[in-house]
């Protein structure tokens, strides 16, 4: 698994496998640090200072923010109606479908196996539970969890002091 030259990577990223990685067409951003067995597609921007931990997948068409955390195994999807085939029977090209954004504010927390649905916003500073599938937009500081997943309480909002 390559990291492709079209790959932008920021100051001091660490990589501790770089075979074991499969980044292309993405940007990852300052000191953030990528796991082993993390796919991240083209078109993909990762913010400074994360953490993508193994196993992750980040789609075409994923913004995350600086300072967020991504378990274990999170998956994110871009296409809200996948299909192998047209119904033509002609195997779907890049041409067939639409990829719909998806964005991961600052200061968010995404536990392990979590799975992202395409079209929403996470907001700043939200956690999703592990095991979570994200349906739809989650507010700044809430804690959301279950499947599909429901608000469950609210996050301490972080220190404001500069780091």
């Amino acid at each position: 698994m390559p990291i492709a030259d079209s790959v932008v990577l920021g100051r001091d990223v660490k990589i501790n496998h770089p075979s074991l990685v499969n980044l292309y067409g993405c940007r990852i951003g300052d000191e953030t640090k990528i796991g082993a067995f993390v796919e991240v597609q083209k078109n993909a921007v990762i913010g400074a200072r994360c953490k993508i931990s193994s196993h992750s997948f980040i789609c075409e068409g994923v913004v995350i923010d600086d300072d967020v955390f991504i378990g274990h195994g999170v998956m994110f999807v871009n296409d809200r109606y996948p299909r192998a085939s047209n119904a033509d029977g002609r195997l779907q090209t890049e041409a067939d479908w639409v990829v719909e954004a998806t964005r991961v504010e600052r200061g968010t927390s995404i536990g392990s196996n979590a799975t992202i649905l395409c079209g929403v916003t996470i907001g700043q500073g939200a956690i999703v539970g592990a095991g979570a599938v994200v349906t739809r937009d989650v507010p700044a500081h809430a804690i959301v969890a279950g499947v599909p997943a429901r608000t469950i309480s609210t996050a301490k909002k972080p220190s404001t002091a500069v780091r």
